[in-house]
């Protein structure tokens, strides 16, 4: 997404829900992942590859603001980056309503469903006579073949690039043109096939990450266009000391939370969950679906992040480096683009601390914190609750009733899983599946809604 693909080939203390399934990037067919963290002016970027097509056919090109040398670029395991996606996605939870006839016990109880790479430089400064372009440093990175370019001209560059058999899209130079003339570098990687991985007869590419120092804190996007085919998703998650960041060139909304939703919605959540995103998705406008203390979370899907985590993501080249989770805010960013929706890159701003999406039930079943509020520190998620009401005999004389935990009796509890797209689609439309409505978040005209992302069925409405 940040990059031209240059190959055009086709626990916590307190107790808050059952965890039931969760909205992660693989809900979306076109979405990109990046993970950043900022500490200071150090930027760590990493990105996973979504390319599918024959390994020599690979290249990308990511905009730096540096020339990059050996020791700043290496491959991380993809388990890190499904990790910080499950963690950070949006949730579904579930609560029952507890025996009104039993004693006030609460177990406190929750479910919760963990690469160096050797590098080698290849000579120095290369000037490529007639084009303007200089290979400023050459090296090699697990299985990715890695130049680093500086330009004086967006037409030189795109020429280099077609001559040094980059399968360059229509458009390419003039995407270039305004990061030439600031200056940037240019990060541009293609696959050794030799050093490849295949599973299941397909390429799997090593996640790559980068890091760099820049006083401006930014992500860029707008190569990304080169590639858009129609709606795309942009996920980004990012970390940083005791720091909530959102974006401070497009508009910024939250992701609705804590809505009582019907028990059917656990057999469609990935096209539930899109559609309430599409209702505050307007165009130009960033979603925040997560910013929560990295070191916890509630409920967990899975174990929070820890200090091998961090470092694995970046905390290894921090100033002071990372002993743990503890102190670092992870934030998750979503935006939904189309062909005009990436014309300057996303630029990133400090934000204040927000809460959201927690608590239990009260005794009529009602939910607070609905939408993003002020706070001393930062705990909101995106947060979608099933109760489900005591249907049992009701056989004492003062019944206490509105106490809300987990199953009881023959009840089985379902696993946290990953939706994907192909998932079942609820035939009613979107406000019949919540109980409560939006509260302040107002459904738009149908018409004005972006379409859903590929492979999201759309709900009927």
């Amino acid at each position: 997404m940040l990059a031209l693909l240059l190959a055009l080939a086709s626990p916590a203390s307190a107790f808050c829900g059952f965890y039931v399934a969760g909205a992660d990037s693989q809900l979306y067919a076109d979405a990109t992942m990046v993970v950043l963290m900022r500490d200071g002016t150090r930027t760590v970027l990493s990105m996973q590859n979504s390319y599918q097509g024959p390994p020599e056919a690979f290249a990308m090109v990511v905009p730096v603001p540096q020339v990059l040398h050996e020791g700043d670029v290496k491959t991380l395991p993809k388990e890190v980056f499904d990790h910080v996606d499950r963690l950070a996605a949006p949730r579904l939870v579930e609560y029952w309503e507890q025996d009104p006839c039993a004693p006030d016990l609460y177990d406190g109880g929750m479910i919760q469903l963990s690469a160096g790479v050797r590098t080698r430089s290849i000579g120095k400064k290369e000037e490529k006579g007639g084009y303007g372009v200089t290979v400023e440093a050459r090296f090699e990175v697990g299985e990715y073949q890695v130049v680093i370019l500086s330009a004086k001209d967006s037409g030189g560059l795109d020429r280099w690039l077609r001559d040094e058999r980059y399968h360059i899209p229509d458009g390419a130079e003039e995407v270039l043109r305004p990061y030439v003339q600031a200056g940037t570098k240019f990060f541009v990687a293609k696959v050794n096939p030799d050093k490849v991985r295949f599973v299941d007869g397909r390429a799997v590419l090593s996640p790559l990450r980068m890091h760099y120092d820049t006083d401006t804190f930014q992500l860029p996007v707008r190569l990304g266009l080169l590639n858009s085919h129609g709606q795309q998703d942009l996920i980004v998650h990012l970390l940083a000391r005791n720091q909530r960041y959102e974006v401070a060139n497009y508009d910024n909304a939250f992701i609705p939370t804590n809505l009582r939703v019907r028990d059917e919605v656990r057999e469609s959540f990935a096209s539930f969950y899109d559609s309430v995103f599409r209702e505050v998705a307007r165009p130009g406008t960033v979603v925040t679906e997560y910013s929560w203390d990295a070191s916890s979370c509630d409920p967990c899907p899975l174990p929070p992040l820890d200090g091998s985590d961090l470092a694995t993501l970046g905390g290894d080249v921090m100033r002071g480096g990372v002993n743990d989770a503890y102190g670092w805010t992870l934030t998750r960013l979503h935006y939904r683009y189309g062909p005009e929706g990436l014309k300057e890159d996303l630029v990133f701003r400090a934000a204040p601390p927000v809460i959201g999406g927690r608590g239990m039930p009260d005794t009529s079943g009602e939910l607070s914190e609905r939408s993003a509020q002020p706070s001393g520190s930062n705990q909101f998620q995106g947060r979608y609750v099933i109760l489900h009401p005591w249907d049992g005999a009701v056989a004492c004389e003062h019944p206490t009733r509105g106490r809300w935990g987990g199953p009881g009796g023959d009840k089985a509890l379902t696993a946290g899983s990953s939706l994907g797209g192909g998932v079942a689609r609820s035939s009613r439309p979107l406000p019949e599946l919540l109980i409560d409505g939006f509260g302040d978040v107002r459904p738009r005209d149908p018409a004005k809604r972006p379409p859903p992302a590929g492979g999201i069925p759309e709900l009927e409405e």
